[in-house]
């Protein structure tokens, strides 16, 4: 199968290209490890391809396709309604500096704080590992600094990236607690984040649900347009 853009297919494009070493299946399906993510994909609508892909979804677990086109239902496995999911790509940002805040890397040490946000502020699917696909960067309150490093704190915000395709990388995991909303750090973090995306040479991109007008008029002000229209399929065993 092919596509006019490779962020018509952004899943395959990434598990067969830049994240391939974290891809499960073979050259008709491949599916993300699931300690990293839910996303799947197949080479094409052929139903060698499709039973591939079905062959390959976790026991236990779902898969997520996001495509641009329609697919075919895959035999023998439960297919949820498609999820209109817009698709937005940066044209030239505006970088919202960070005001009486600071920015720091967020790393290993930072995990299960990332996780507890993101499972509380529900920013899309995130897993144990997801946090290891890329950079994320984020604001701690009631951090202090120690030799000029700052330690400690609770993680008032968030973002980083997921989805590596060449010349693109995904903006994602954007979320603030909700007791510290109203400060523009997810403005400022993504910032940060996409400025190193175009530092490397790549164009940042991002997923948002169609009904989320306010987030969608933020990113338009912060430079990204809508590109696409995408539908998001959850796949699981029957």
């Amino acid at each position: 199968m092919t596509a006019d853009h490779p962020l018509d297919r952004p899943v395959w494009a990434a598990l067969t290209s830049r994240q391939s070493g974290l891809a499960l299946g073979n050259a008709q399906a491949v599916r993300i490890d699931a300690a990293y993510g839910l996303f799947a994909a197949a080479a094409d609508p052929s139903p060698a391809s499709l039973a591939a892909l079905a062959a390959i979804l976790p026991d236990d677990g779902q898969v997520g396709m996001v495509e641009a086109a329609d697919w075919p239902q895959l035999p023998g496995v439960v297919n949820q309604p498609p999820v209109g999911v817009t698709q937005m790509i940066a044209g030239a940002l505006t970088t919202v500096p960070s005001d009486g805040f600071e920015i720091v890397d967020l790393t290993e040490d930072d995990a299960a704080d990332m996780f507890a946000l993101a499972r509380l502020t529900q920013p899309g699917p995130f897993f144990e590992r997801t946090h290891r696909l890329g950079d994320f960067v984020g604001v701690k309150v009631g951090s202090v600094k120690v030799g000029g490093v700052r330690v400690g704190g609770r993680i008032a915000a968030m973002a980083g990236e997921r989805l590596k395709l060449p010349g693109f990388t995904e903006v994602s995991a954007v979320c603030t607690h909700p007791d510290h909303r109203g400060h523009g750090y997810a403005q400022a973090l993504m910032g940060v984040v996409a400025g190193r995306i175009e530092a490397r040479g790549e164009t940042p991109f991002l997923h948002v649900y169609p009904h989320n007008v306010g987030a969608i008029r933020i990113y338009e002000h912060l430079g990204y347009r809508i590109r696409a229209q995408m539908k998001l399929t959850v796949l699981s065993r029957a």
